[in-house]
């Protein structure tokens, strides 16, 4: 599948430093890489109403991982699936009367524009669940050789009791996780199930619905496997990091953990499980089933500047649950009229803190609301005596560490 086309990210003198991260599985901070070699996977969107602001949040602040990653001279290996067939975007389609096939391309399609828009650096691989059939039949054949996988009705199942290690991604009580599974996308009351947790490999097709013929039978992926399949395809076991929103922490990086570790006996799948927070509106979680949903592209669409919207995003610590209120891009778009304005004069203002400054809060756990906030002090002293003599080297080197840091053009 496409991806899209990234920036030019400017190179800055110096190195910066490998962020601390926060690991979900551990409760700690923890370095996002150990070698010269990064490697990290996001799950991405299943396309059938693209792009919200929550989805929004998430890929910019894997995007700024991703920068300082380059920034410290590291070989960055990033991977991001879209998950292009699954009952949400069916039952989508068949709402709405459409093809699945073209409301998923339509909608992926928005989503390109959006990144695009963002400047948040493209994914190396960029996979979509249709295409990495093949590796997902591979994979769960592998899990059937081991005696990793059943049959309920031809439908296949992974037993979460052959993984020892079950649970220790989120940590949560098993009546916690019932719950949950039950919430986000899981069957526990299916009748002929060993144990109402275990999750979906494959399902035999039913009437009216796409399917592909397989060693499997006739039929499509499970959701955690096709994540499992092509994060081991093309980062192999022990990656950095796996991050997304923070409501895939169960059941799916749970289950595509245990999936992984069963089929290759190793561990860990992932060295560190990293979370954007849930972004609200109007008091409740942002999400495609409540529908209160404000659209990165319909802003876009309206003449929002993307740099406005990345500056709102970045004003907000990833691991923060906050809320959307139209003030806050009134706000971001204040602040880049003013970080253009400082950087359009002659001159400015010292700037020698702002790069060791910037980079020094994206290596503490991405504290972007810090690194704009080093920004804005040198803005504000620019704008402050725009009347005198300055550094004329300065706005030049501000320039480049919003765009190559923060991913904000100016």
């Amino acid at each position: 599948m496409k991806s899209w086309s990234s920036p030019d990210v400017p190179r800055l003198p110096g190195a910066g430093q490998v962020p601390q991260i926060f690991d979900v599985g551990s409760g700690s901070l923890r370095p996002s890489a150990t070698g010269q070699q990064a490697r990290m996977y996001v799950c991405g969107i299943t396309p059938y109403d693209a792009t919200h602001i929550g989805h929004t949040a998430t890929y910019v602040a894997f995007d700024l991982l991703n920068r300082a990653w380059r920034d410290a001279g590291l070989d960055v290996t990033y991977v991001q699936n879209v998950t292009d067939i699954d009952d949400p975007l069916l039952e989508r389609a068949t709402r709405d009367g459409e093809d699945w096939a073209g409301l998923a391309e339509r909608q992926t399609e928005l989503f390109r524009g959006d990144m695009s828009a963002l400047r948040v650096v493209a994914p190396a691989q960029y996979i979509g669940a249709v295409e990495a059939i093949p590796l997902v039949v591979d994979f769960v054949e592998g899990l059937r050789g081991k005696g990793a996988a059943y049959s309920v009705d031809g439908d296949l199942y992974f037993p979460v009791g052959s993984d020892p290690d079950f649970g220790a991604v989120s940590g949560l009580s098993r009546s916690t996780m019932l719950e949950v599974f039950a919430e986000r996308g899981g069957d526990p009351d299916r009748v002929g199930k060993r144990d109402p947790l275990d999750c979906l490999l494959w399902l035999l097709q039913r009437p009216g619905e796409p399917a592909w013929s397989s060693s499997l039978g006739r039929g499509r992926p499970g959701w955690h496997v096709e994540c499992s399949a092509i994060a081991l395809e093309h980062l192999g076991m022990s990656f950095d990091i796996q991050g997304g929103g923070s409501d895939l922490t169960f059941p799916h990086h749970e289950m595509c953990a245990s999936e992984a570790q069963v089929l290759t006996g190793e561990k860990p799948f992932a060295h560190s499980y990293v979370y954007q927070a849930m972004v609200a509106l109007d008091g409740e979680k942002m999400s495609k089933s409540k529908g209160n949903l404000v659209f990165s592209s319909k802003l876009r669409a309206d003449g929002v500047d993307p740099m406005a919207i990345r500056l709102v995003l970045l004003t907000h610590h990833y691991r923060s649950p906050w809320e959307w209120f139209p003030s806050d891009l009134e706000a971001g778009t204040s602040r880049l009229a003013r970080w253009r304005a400082a950087v359009g004069l002659p001159s400015g203002a010292d700037a020698s803190k702002v790069l060791p400054g910037v980079r020094d809060a994206l290596a503490s756990d991405l504290d972007a609301p810090a690194a704009v906030a080093v920004v804005d002090g040198w803005v504000d002293a620019t704008l402050a005596g725009s009347g005198s003599a300055g550094d004329a080297e300065a706005p030049a080197v501000v320039r480049s560490v919003c765009d190559s840091l923060l991913g904000v053009a100016l």
